[in-house]
Parts: C-alpha cells; sequence; structure tokens
C-alpha cells in the first residue's frame, strides 16, 4: 500500500493507562513490550477497557508526544 494512502486519525474513546513500576515484572502478567522500547521511569501500562487480559506498556517519550491525561472523570 502507498505511503500516501494514510490519512490522520484520532481515537473516539479514552485509553486507560497506570504508571510503569521500575523492576515490575511485565512478561509475568502477560503484559506485551515492543522490542524497540526501553523500560523506564515515565513509561505506562495501558489495558484495553473491553479486554482487561490486553495489556501493553507505552514508553514515555510516545507517551508524553501522543497523550493528555482525560479531566472528566
Amino acid at each position: 500500500m502507498p505511503d500516501d494512502d494514510f490519512k490522520d486519525y484520532i481515537k473516539k474513546t479514552i485509553q486507560p493507562m497506570r504508571p510503569y513500576v521500575l523492576g515490575e515484572d511485565l512478561d509475568a502478567q502477560g503484559i506485551s513490550v515492543w522490542n524497540g522500547d526501553d523500560l523506564g521511569a515515565g513509561g505506562m501500562i495501558a489495558v484495553n477497557p473491553k479486554d482487561p487480559a490486553d495489556r501493553w506498556y507505552v514508553g514515555k517519550k510516545f507517551f508524553e508526544e501522543n497523550y493528555i491525561i482525560w479531566e472528566g472523570q
């Protein structure tokens, strides 16, 4: 598929997340980590609200560039 077929999208839903705890064993908890991510302070753990077993790590830089806290709670 050509690159010019890409369009910009934003999510319609909120994304539940919690802070990553340094040293936390994500593999034992079934949390997916992209092999290009460095686990560290400022990282977050995201969860699919429709499937609580579906969890993944979000690196600090990606989180800071792409997310803001939702104040509607």
